[in-house]
C-alpha cells in the first residue's frame, strides 16, 4: 500500500460481517445501497468467485447512467471481498482501467470494522477519484449498506 495511490474509508458499523458480506454479494440488495443518494444503483450483477463478473449500472440526478464492469479477484465469505474494473470477467483485460477495491470485514463485538481501499496505478488516478467524492460518496454508501444490514 502506498499513500500517494490508495484511498482508504474505514469505519465500524453496526452489523455483523455476514449480514454486510449479503449486502455486498446479492443483488437485489446491492442495488438498494450501493449508490449514494440521489444517485440510484439500477442493476446490479456479482459472481462472488475469482474470475466472476461485478458489475453495476448506476443513474445520476441529471439522468446520465453510468455502466461499470469488472472482475472479481478474491471472495472470501464474511471476511474479505477484492474486485477490479482493471479485468473483465474471467479475467480479461479491460480497454479503461481505473481502480481495483479491497474491501474487508472484521468482526468487532458485535459489529464490523469495515475497510475499503481504493487502488489505484498512479497517484493522478488517486487525485481525480478523491476530487470525484470518494470519502463523501463512499462513505454515504457505506452508512446505506450498514442501515440495510441491520435490517436483514
Amino acid at each position: 500500500m502506498t499513500r500517494d495511490t490508495d484511498l482508504i474509508l474505514t469505519r465500524s458499523l453496526a452489523a455483523d460481517p455476514a449480514r454486510l458480506w449479503r449486502c455486498w454479494t446479492e443483488p437485489a440488495l446491492i442495488v438498494r445501497w450501493f449508490a449514494p443518494a440521489p444517485v440510484e444503483t439500477l442493476l446490479a450483477e456479482i459472481e462472488p468467485r475469482p474470475g466472476g463478473r461485478f458489475r453495476t449500472v448506476m443513474r445520476l440526478p441529471d439522468g446520465q447512467e453510468m455502466d461499470s464492469a469488472g472482475c472479481i479477484l478474491l471472495a472470501e465469505p464474511a471476511r474479505r471481498l477484492v474486485f477490479t474494473d482493471c479485468l473483465l470477467p474471467g479475467f480479461r483485460p479491460a480497454r479503461e482501467p481505473f481502480f481495483t477495491a479491497d474491501i474487508t470485514f472484521e468482526a468487532e463485538g458485535a459489529g464490523t470494522l469495515y475497510t475499503a481501499r481504493a487502488l489505484h496505478a498512479r497517484p493522478q488516478e488517486a487525485d481525480r477519484h478523491a476530487e470525484m467524492g470518494f470519502h463523501q460518496g463512499w462513505g454515504a454508501a457505506t452508512e446505506q449498506l450498514d442501515r440495510l444490514a441491520r435490517s436483514l
